[in-house]
């Protein structure tokens, strides 16, 4: 699409990219615009005529534009002809988001395409039931859960403006973005053809786009907003099921379309049903030849979750306000919803006989990208079924970065408690006895593990037997968190 092509090119010429835009506006001006505010940008702007400062203006701050500006720095006939540009009087406003970003950790830069946040500036507007997102929290999220590895085949299952599938088509041989909005897929190939990217764009709910297809990776950031099917319905968060369902059916019917090897990665969110542990319903949605691992890093109660997704359609202040609120309110009632978590899934087709599947609430911090550790712990579950002997006749390697914090009494010599913590994914940290502690540090990946207890018990004057029935069961528990890991793989697929 030349109209792009000429567009990136001016976008280039106003250095129109992220650490420019963020220059531009100041810290006080980014941090504004994540609460919909645009006064302290326009603000660290006044005085600029220049490209870049006419292009936040008009893309980012959603301000009209005066012609002679707007036709200095782009083609603007042939964005007003593309529908990316609305001529009004003697200027120009946007008619979408076109905003730069960039992921440092993996690299990742470009822009999207996307529509305009209807509540910018505390405007009394309510979102378009096809309005499409641009970059969001979540989307973030999904990149930073998804694998940073080469790929033949990727599928972005509900693409909107295409956010996944530039990250992906980095890595990825062939990738194909699907979404039941026409409107999303409009503006996905806007993206696409600005970041200069082959992707294929396709119409359809769930899997029925791809049929009988496979992938190497599957990513999606899907309507998960569980909501009730009256009102209004906004594309981009309400696929209109029953409570999760949207989410179950993703899960489950992802296994026929993954190779071998091959895995899915979503954000969203499940219902914490009274009466039922909640890892237990999502577990089950882990279909026969895969492993899957549940992250919550959330749990909302209903009334929060209610006013979250209240405010972000628009409808805060509005007359029908407490009416909606207390229709979402019994539709959680009739499902006897108490809670929402909302958080990450992993799954792997690993070919198990029966699903092996991991549920764990980590509110804590994390270090991103979390993708190498999420599935590393997927990985690690082969071990579970080994023996102890088959572990001990290994070497294993302590994860690298941690860290021995210890705590004493004043004045006393020996520490009363010793810490060892990681720096990476998922920041887990363990207290260690002597003699864990004593096992752990020894392991470097060139001594067997065996080797490494037995001299630990005789530095220790212990009994061998007691020392390895007492260590083992925390030594299968830490390689099944990832702090060991058999040196050079050897062992774990």
């Amino acid at each position: 699409m030349d109209v792009m092509k000429r567009l990136r090119d001016d976008f280039m010429r106003a250095d129109y990219r992220t650490d420019a835009v963020l220059n531009a506006i100041g810290q006080q001006g980014q941090m504004a615009l994540t609460r919909n505010h645009t006064m302290a940008a326009s603000r660290a702007l006044a005085g600029r005529g220049d490209g870049l400062a006419t292009l936040i203006r008009l893309f980012v701050l959603q301000q009209w534009q005066p012609t002679e500006p707007v036709a200095r720095t782009v083609d603007a006939a042939s964005l007003a002809d593309l529908g990316l540009l609305t001529q009004e009087g003697s200027g120009f406003r946007a008619s979408v988001d076109v905003r730069p970003f960039a992921d440092d950790t993996d690299g990742t830069s470009g822009w999207v395409v996307s529509d305009h946040t209807a509540t910018l500036d505390t405007r009394d507007l309510a979102p378009a039931p096809d309005l499409v997102l641009g970059i969001s929290p979540a989307s973030i999220s999904l990149s930073q859960i998804t694998p940073r590895k080469s790929v033949g085949r990727a599928l972005d299952l509900g693409t909107g403006s295409g956010v996944q599938s530039v990250h992906v088509a980095r890595r990825a041989r062939q990738v194909v973005a699907t979404d039941v909005n026409p409107r999303a897929l409009t503006l996905a190939n806007l993206t696409f053809a600005l970041n200069a990217i082959k992707v294929e764009t396709r119409l359809g709910s769930l899997y029925d786009p791809v049929q009988s297809e496979t992938f190497d990776l599957i990513t999606s950031n899907p309507p998960f907003v569980i909501s009730p099917g009256t009102g209004p319905r906004l594309v981009y968060r309400e696929a209109g099921q029953s409570s999760d369902d949207l989410m179950r059916d993703i899960i489950t019917g992802a296994g026929p379309h993954l190779t071998d090897g091959g895995s899915l990665h979503i954000v969203g969110n499940w219902a914490h049903v009274r009466g039922s542990s909640w890892s237990e319903r999502v577990a089950a949605w882990i279909p026969r030849g895969c492993d899957g691992f549940f992250v919550e890093r959330e749990t909302l109660d209903p009334y929060e979750y209610i006013e979250i997704w209240l405010a972000d359609a628009g409808l805060a202040g509005k007359p029908d306000y407490a009416a909606r609120y207390s229709e979402w309110l019994d539709y959680f009632d009739q499902l006897n919803i108490e809670g929402v978590g909302m958080g990450w899934v992993t799954m792997v087709k690993s070919g198990s006989a029966s699903p092996r599947v991991i549920c764990e609430s980590w509110p804590h911090p994390v270090r991103q990208p979390v993708a190498q550790d999420l599935m590393a712990h997927l990985r690690a579950m082969d071990v579970q079924s080994w023996s102890d002997t088959q572990i001990m006749d290994l070497p294993w390697v302590l994860a690298p970065g941690c860290m021995q914090e210890t705590a004493s009494v004043p004045g006393h010599e020996n520490p009363t408690q010793v810490v060892l913590r990681r720096g990476d994914g998922l920041m887990r940290a363990v207290e260690v006895d002597p003699a864990l502690g004593g096992v752990l540090g020894a392991c470097d990946g060139e001594l067997l593990l065996g080797r490494i207890i037995a001299a630990v018990a005789q530095l220790m004057q212990a009994d061998l037997r007691a020392l390895t029935d007492d260590v083992m069961p925390h030594i299968r528990h830490l390689i099944s968190q990832t702090w060991l890991t058999p040196s050079g793989g050897t062992g774990v697929r």
